[in-house]
């Protein structure tokens, strides 16, 4: 059999700081990998500069020369996100006829040496292999219970993902033709890997520190995602406004059965303002909660029917 060819897809930041490590570290595992003849000398690492402010691009750029093309890059002409630059690295690295991809963060905090691993469960014939953090040590308090609820609520709301799978993974060529397929603006990728069927397969990692520079996961980023993931693959939330609706119409019509009764037969004047105030209060909160939710979806049809480019390329390094 031909070997594979592997596309390292690394989405990045101004990451100046890590980004000559990084470099370092995967092109020695890409060696590594060809040397016992595992994949193909023609493997290769795909950069995706976010439109980052600093010498991120410059980096790549001199990385693309110095490999003689073994290190591959896009610039965005913005900053689009996370997610939009995964997608970008699959769709633009497909062009080079790669046969399968793996994604990973710019300042291997996750776990780069799994990554023969990766390439051992797709020979076994796995189209998507997800990378699952072994637990949530390293974050802080906010962050660990924050996550863990956030798998907790999508998968109540209908949308099975693994918990702790970030987008560190591999797919084959066939999984990045289906995602072409997907032309939606806002993605959530974990969940459209999900949605896509396949052979499945696992790898374990553990979460390190980074080695330079800084997170440019947000709380606001994070949340964003969050929101977008919900959004995107669950009309759950749309159908908890209807039941709501629902509940606070009958409560509305028991509550009016009781003043009738208390006034016509009971004889008794309903007391105090504050009651009143109160239930107002509640009701106008519940009302712009709802509002609130189907805002988001409108929001999300907004953009969706402008049919925007999902990102625009600047300069390419090859």
């Amino acid at each position: 059999m031909e070997l594979p060819v592997l596309a390292i897809i690394v989405p990045c930041l101004n990451e100046e700081e890590c980004i000559d490590l990084t470099t370092e570290k995967l092109l020695e595992i890409l060696l590594n990998l060809e040397k016992k003849e595992e994949i193909s000398k023609r493997s290769f690492i795909f950069y995706i500069d976010d439109g980052s402010s600093d010498s991120t691009w410059k980096l790549v750029e001199k990385y693309s020369l110095e490999t003689n093309g073994k290190v591959k890059g896009i610039r965005f002409s913005r900053n689009y996100g996370n997610q939009k630059a995964i997608l970008a690295g699959l769709l633009e690295a497909s062009t080079y006829n790669a046969d399968c991809y793996i994604s990973i963060d710019a300042d291997l905090q996750q776990d780069e040496t799994k990554i023969p691993e990766f390439i051992h469960k797709y020979k076994d014939g796995a189209q998507i292999v997800l990378g699952i953090r072994k637990d949530r040590s390293t974050d802080g308090f906010f962050k660990r219970y924050t996550a863990v609820a956030f798998y907790k609520i999508m998968n109540l709301l209908g949308v099975k993902i693994k918990t702790n799978h970030s987008d560190y993974r591999l797919v084959s060529s066939q999984v990045v033709e289906a995602l072409k397929n997907f032309h939606e603006i806002n993605l959530f990728l974990r969940g459209i890997f999900n949605d896509l069927g396949f052979n499945k397969d696992y790898v374990y990692f553990d979460v390190k520190a980074r080695k330079a520079g800084k997170t440019k996961f947000t709380p606001i980023s994070l949340l964003s995602l969050a929101i977008s993931g919900i959004t995107s693959f669950s009309i759950v939330p749309l159908r908890i406004v209807t039941f709501i609706g629902f509940l606070m119409s009958f409560v509305s019509f028991i509550l009016g059965i009781s003043a009738f009764i208390d006034k016509l037969i009971r004889h008794n004047a309903v007391p105090g303002w504050a009651t009143i105030v109160v239930a107002i209060g509640f009701i106008s909160g519940i009302q712009i909660l709802c509002m609130g939710i189907i805002a988001e979806y409108l929001g999300q049809l907004f953009q969706e029917v402008k049919a925007r480019p999902r990102y625009i390329i600047e300069k390419k390094a090859s």
